[in-house]
């Protein structure tokens, strides 16, 4: 090997090296979604959560929530977090967590924690702790991500997720798969989300038949094929 082909090669080994060390040390950003099997997300909560596009299900997952499902919510932000939500989200979660009874445990983190809320219009910012995101959004979330602190948690937000998605700032996702499905409504995973590969973390199922599962992002889709090459036919005859 010349010397300038050694050098190139230990300047491409120390950048990706230099990459994943920034990587590690960014805040990493989790999308947090209940969904239905076909892949909606939209309104679990209650019929009046989101009624766009003439959307007729609203609460979903009431029917198969349970006290698991609440354990599990418990365990996924009793430690420190920042939320960042869109508009919508933000003002539910705003006109609830507020006047939500000061020992639940999920109303302390959230009441605690930073709320970065996305909007291209005015927002009321009264809520302890709360920043408004506009203009260059992608920019200011990924300067966010490079920032010091807790991890960035996402819920709900549909609209946001797929800015989220289509420009490559998703890490994790925490999802509750509930056994229902819709045929209809805002999707996750819509159009324009990028192709990826996840490893699972964890996983578990409610009795109610709620699958939880966290999945970490893990490099890129593993294409194959199962169709033998005539050499894989001939070695296995």
């Amino acid at each position: 090997m010349s010397f300038g082909a050694g050098r190139s090669l230990y300047q491409r080994t120390q950048q990706a090296q230099d990459k994943e060390v920034t990587k590690r040390n960014m805040r990493r950003l989790i999308v947090l979604s209940f969904i239905t099997l076909d892949g909606v997300m939209q309104a679990p909560g209650a019929p009046e959560e989101d009624p766009s596009g003439g959307f007729k299900y609203g609460g979903w997952s009431a029917g198969y929530f349970d006290d698991f499902g609440g354990s599990v919510m418990v365990e996924q932000m009793g430690h420190p977090f920042d939320l960042l939500l869109g508009r919508r989200t933000y003002d539910i979660f705003a006109g609830y967590w507020p006047k939500a009874a000061a020992d639940d445990p999920i109303a302390q983190g959230i009441n605690k924690a930073t709320k970065y809320v996305v909007s291209h219009r005015p927002v009321n910012v009264d809520w302890k702790t709360s920043v408004l995101i506009d203009g260059d959004v992608v920019a200011k979330i990924k300067k966010l991500k490079a920032e010091g602190g807790p991890e960035l948690q996402v819920h709900g937000s549909g609209n946001l997720i797929q800015t989220l998605l289509k420009s490559d700032l998703v890490d994790e996702f925490w999802l509750k798969t509930f056994p229902v499905t819709l045929g209809t409504g805002k999707r996750l995973f819509a159009d324009g989300t990028m192709p990826f590969g996840f490893k699972l973390l964890d996983s578990k199922i409610s009795p109610s038949g709620v699958i939880v599962a966290s999945y970490a992002r893990a490099g890129d889709v593993k294409i194959g094929s199962f169709v033998q090459t005539p050499a894989e036919q001939a070695r296995r005859s």
